[in-house]
């Protein structure tokens, strides 16, 4: 009797889920797919064509499951479901985020993602470039795991940024290299790290632009984090949108300064505005596409500033368009390039720009970002 009741309760079990899944099923086909996600920030993978090329070598396959991964109804939800699951069984990594202290949510490098083949290719391009263009200063931030340490669950592991630091001073020598670790160490205490994203805040990009300041031997401005102004403080970023539970926004702040004089700012080639800030992010979900409007291949920055004809060049990432509005006075003119979205010559680009011995470069990227992005061949 017991035997026949055990494989009826299996049997219901096995039904209610093909149930379940029968009804999400009729209801995904129902509803329109969606082409992005304001939660994860990212465009949505969209139906696959088929073909029997791509049938027979099963990529068909993969493209459809993650087409269908991404358009699941009530994908979100079901995120924030899993989550919670995920920390009533006391996990404290969720989809390569640490759950840390003080509410951070900090993104996990573990050191075998980065092979000693990928350092050396990105330290031989580094060795090139500044040996093409010898005023080439490299500004590489570390991450949050690095400087917020004490923040991570125990027994985490990241990947060791100062050693990376250390090899790239090695490779290019020490006159090239701006070394962030220490001032963002001493000031891990401090606001400098959002809590649900990968960037560093305004007041993280100050700090690094008084190390700028000091080694390329410029008096800095007298910013002061006092005046800091917060434009917002509901900011939920990248990490958060991973994970989708509710939790208090992070704040947006501006030095109040960068935004009095109106600059010439030109989005790749075409799109001309007068300020460094987009206010129409704040209203969504990527609110640090305020900085800079997000990213773009080329940008082309005319400060008003007088600097005695002194020119910038910056190769950068995201953690740049903070950073460029406090240092932007120093320069009359500044060249933007990311070049995750350029697919032309780097050298050819530079040598159109970088003409005298009064435009500078700068190589301006986080750690992370620098091993996955930083290539020009």
């Amino acid at each position: 009797m017991k035997l026949e009741n055990d494989k009826l309760h299996a049997g219901m079990t096995v039904a209610l889920f093909a149930l379940i899944l029968l009804v999400f099923t009729v209801v995904d086909i129902a509803e329109a797919d969606r082409l992005f996600s304001q939660t994860e920030n990212r465009i949505l993978a969209q139906r696959p064509k088929w073909s029997l090329d791509n049938i027979l070598d099963g990529s068909y396959e993969k493209e459809y499951e993650t087409y269908a991964t991404d358009q699941f109804v009530s994908r979100d939800t079901w995120v924030m479901l899993k989550t919670r699951m995920d920390i009533l069984l006391q996990k404290k990594v969720i989809k390569g985020v640490y759950l840390a202290a003080d509410g951070y949510l900090i993104e996990r490098h573990l050191p075998e993602e980065y092979s000693g083949e990928l350092i050396d290719e990105r330290l031989d391009q580094l060795r090139q470039l500044t040996e093409r263009y010898p005023q080439t200063l490299v500004m590489l931030a570390p991450t949050a795991d690095n400087i917020l340490a004490e923040k991570l669950p125990q027994y985490a592991v990241s990947f060791d940024q100062s050693r990376l630091l250390e090899r790239v001073k090695g490779e290019i020598g020490e006159a090239h290299v701006i070394d962030l670790f220490p001032t963002l160490r001493e000031h891990r205490e401090e606001y400098i790290y959002y809590r649900t994203d990968h960037h560093w805040t305004t007041l993280g990009a100050y700090y690094a632009y008084l190390e700028w300041a000091e080694k390329v031997g410029y008096p800095p401005r007298d910013y002061d984090p006092r005046d800091l102004e917060t434009v917002s403080d509901s900011f939920l970023g990248t990490l958060h949108s991973r994970i989708n539970l509710p939790m208090e926004g992070d704040e947006i702040s501006i030095f109040p300064r960068t935004n009095r004089r109106s600059v010439k700012i030109t989005y790749d080639l075409n799109r001309e505005t007068s300020s460094y800030y987009e206010p129409s992010y704040l209203e969504g979900k990527n609110q640090y596409g305020y900085f800079l409007d997000d990213n773009h291949a080329f940008v082309e920055i005319e400060t008003a500033y007088y600097a005695d004809g002194k020119e910038l060049f910056i190769i950068k990432d995201s953690y740049a368009n903070s950073l460029i509005p406090i240092l932007a006075p120093h320069y009359e003119k500044i060249y933007v390039l990311d070049l995750r979205y350029y697919n032309g010559s780097l050298f050819s680009l530079l040598d159109q720009y970088v003409t005298d011995s009064k435009v500078s470069v700068l190589v301006m990227y986080n750690c992370i970002h620098f091993l996955e992005d930083f290539s020009y061949r």
